[in-house]
């Protein structure tokens, strides 16, 4: 039989870009990733390094509510 399975939580990651002041963007407004994760490996916030179109460089995008 087979064990039961955790479940993987979504997630959305925003860029920092949001919160800074003097950073030239390609165009406003927030950009956004939808990933998923598991909950039980993983309790604390994630934080992955990707490429934000608005930034047009690649930034950290951290985990958010």
């Amino acid at each position: 039989m087979a064990k039961n399975k955790e479940k993987r939580i979504i997630i959305t990651l925003e860029c920092e870009c949001r919160n800074l002041q003097n950073v030239k963007k390609r165009r406003a407004g927030i950009f956004r990733y939808t990933t998923s994760k598991n909950k039980r490996n993983t309790p604390n916030r994630l934080e992955l390094k990707k490429f934000c179109p608005n930034c047009n460089c690649h930034r950290q995008f951290k985990e958010i509510k």
